[in-house]
């Protein structure tokens, strides 16, 4: 009996759990969706659909499931070998270490231009991820700042429109910044949920029945209340603004390094003393309105709790945000809102406003080694436990017969520097294993040892010779963890392997190709593709790169009528001139031969993926016997 879901495990399956001999999986589901043909005959599928209750569930819960709607959008694309994306993601990496403010014509000035609304923010989550995993975050992040900052006329503007370095931004924090917010916010936030205290300056909004909670002899006056919720208020902000000015040390290299550089840039275009301020609002703007109040308003959201707070609770999460906004603000706006209620806060907020503008300076103080690291390296904090628990690992011998009973249980930390052993947590005698020698992370066929979550750790000694780790973890996530964790540590390294064997060496013949030389070559790719946390998605540079170009195709023929047909109209230098007048707004002649230039070989480059596509769609159809997709 296989699995319902998968159609391939015979239990428990890997990918959901099931087991044919419990039916735990079954046991799990409550629901279904039914999809009707004539909306899977739309393109792309979109549309609202009930969530059905399977019978059984509905009678052992006695008919009281509910109703729940969901909105399911259908996406399907065709995602071709790595090879083939390669010349794009060299023209990203080309775009973000040239000049930006002149910019009209490489494959991110085209992006910048097309996208727009939620599309904008999905194409700035995914250039994010492809240039994180190639440690280039930071010149990307720069490069959209200085395209920023050179049409920005009036600093009170800047990085205030949802504009695609805005949205990099933002998208750049949550990726990497994740386990530093949780470190900064959580324990604040876990008290407000477990407190339920009831507060409330808004007199429009008092509720003087609710304030019982509250302590006071007799029936409570709206002065009690506004006093009572004013020392709650400035307690909980207090252990807020306390976590977040002394976590200099504890926030991630690579945001402290994107901090520094945008720092400097907004200081070079308005250096009028008038405009001192701007450099430290443009980071707090990032940290503090994008990032900070965001998640103290909706912490579910951003994994901060399991569950959505309650209506008191909500109330008092928004009035936190709106605090922690002013802060953000400098004091910029402190009295001339609408809130005038607001003005008890005011003495405690402009305290906390010097304290950040030093956490900010602080912030931004890098010397040349924490610099030097780069952003991918900072991914992974050097001397930080990233991950640690118990696995079971198999002790390399070369002529072992690789049985199940080898593998023997330790308990192992990662940081960014070692893997590391012991018997137990407590053993004083620790093995490591650097993971600069890293060459590969890959999942075992579950054949090899006859077990399943098993994963190897590829290494490389100094004189060159690869080592091979086994590593069981105890079910699918732990196993998904430690691989993301293990890659996303190693990401860096020179030398990484491009294949690698899913096997196990076994009675003188490899387990997945048969082949008897224990120095064979891998009969299968090794993967890059890592999670910055649990709550994200992987990096997958390759799917990341075809949606790059799908967004470039959007804009081909403007980029070929801006850049070319143009110049065939008429190729006289005076023509030229005249019209480099008009459309390219006073581009010189030299600037402006460049420019078709690059337009050419971007152009030549989506039409090279363009093949690829229809090449591949052929071999699906069987018109041609299946061969390499590129030269």
């Amino acid at each position: 009996m296989r699995c319902w879901s998968c159609g391939r495990c015979q239990g428990p399956c890997p990918h959901c759990g099931w087991s044919s001999g419990t039916g735990t999986w079954w046991a799990r589901m409550t629901s279904w969706v039914e999809f009707p043909p004539k909306v899977l005959q739309q393109n792309p599928p979109n549309g609202w659909f009930r969530l059905l209750p399977f019978t059984r569930a509905e009678e052992d819960s006695g008919g009281n499931l509910g109703a729940l709607r969901l909105k399911v959008r259908l996406v399907e694309d065709r995602v071709l070998p790595s090879q083939c994306y390669q010349p794009l993601r060299e023209l990203l990496k080309t775009s973000v270490l040239g000049p930006a403010e002149e910019d009209v014509s490489s494959p991110l000035a085209l992006l910048e231009e097309l996208t727009l609304g939620d599309c904008r923010q999905d194409l700035a989550t995914k250039l994010v991820k492809l240039f994180l995993g190639q440690g280039l975050a930071g010149p990307f992040l720069d490069y959209l700042t200085r395209r920023e900052l050179a049409r920005t006329t009036d600093p009170n503007t800047l990085f205030r429109s949802n504009s695609l370095a805005s949205k990099s931004m933002e998208q750049f924090m949550k990726l990497v910044g994740m386990p530093y917010l949780h470190e900064v916010l959580k324990p604040v936030i876990n008290r407000v949920f477990e407190e339920k205290k009831y507060i409330e300056l808004d007199p429009c909004k008092m509720d003087l029945s609710r304030s019982k909670r509250i302590s006071f002899k007799g029936t409570p006056s709206e002065e009690h209340v506004r006093e009572a919720s004013l020392g709650l208020l400035t307690g909980y902000l207090g252990s807020i603004v306390d976590a977040i000015v002394g976590s200099v040390g504890r926030c991630p290299p690579a945001i402290r390094l994107a901090f520094k550089q945008l720092h400097r840039r907004v200081e070079e275009r308005f250096p009028q003393a008038e405009h001192k301020d701007v450099k430290y609002l443009a980071i707090s703007g990032f940290l503090f309105l994008r990032f900070f109040a965001p998640a103290i308003l909706a912490p579910k959201l951003f994994d901060l709790r399991d569950q959505h707070a309650g209506p008191q609770t909500s109330r008092s999460l928004l009035l936190l945000a709106k605090a922690v906004q002013s802060i953000g603000n400098l004091g910029q706006q402190l009295g001339q809102g609408k809130e005038l209620w607001m003005a008890p806060l005011h003495p405690f907020l402009l305290h906390s406003i010097s304290r950040v503008r030093d956490f900010l300076d602080e912030l931004v103080d890098m010397g040349g080694e924490e610099e030097a690291g780069g952003p991918a390296r900072a991914l992974v904090p050097p001397s930080v436990t990233v991950r640690e628990g118990y696995l079971l690992k198999r002790k390399e011998e070369p002529g072992s017969l690789a049985t199940r009973f080898a593998f023997k249980k330790h308990y192992f930390w990662l940081s960014g520097e070692t893997l590391s052993y012991s018997k137990s947590p407590e053993w004083q005698v620790r093995s490591s294993i650097p993971v600069s020698h890293i060459r590969a992370v890959e999942r075992v066929d579950e054949g090899a040892f006859q077990l399943p979550h098993v994963m190897q750790v590829v290494t490389q000694d100094g004189s060159g010779t690869l080592h091979t780790t086994y590593l069981q973890c105890k079910n699918v996530n732990e196993l998904n963890q430690w691989l993301s964790a293990l890659r996303k540590a190693s990401a860096p390294n020179p030398d990484k392997l491009a294949a690698c064997h899913p096997g196990a060496f076994r009675s003188m013949r490899w387990t997945c190709c048969l082949q008897a030389e224990r120095s064979a070559a891998g009969c299968s790719r090794t993967h890059s593709a890592v999670t910055l946390g649990d709550w994200s998605d992987p990096l997958d540079p390759d799917a990341e790169t075809q949606m790059v170009y799908r967004q470039l195709l959007l804009g081909r023929d403007q980029l070929r009528i801006k850049f070319l047909e143009e110049s065939y109209m008429d190729t006289s230098p005076e023509a030229d001139t005249g019209k480099d007048a008009t459309t390219t707004e006073g581009t010189c002649p030299d600037v402006l031969a460049q420019q078709r230039e690059a337009a050419t070989h971007l152009l030549e480059v989506l039409a090279d993926l363009d093949q690829a596509h229809e090449e591949f769609q052929r071999q699906e159809r069987g018109k041609l016997v299946p061969g390499p997709l590129w030269p």
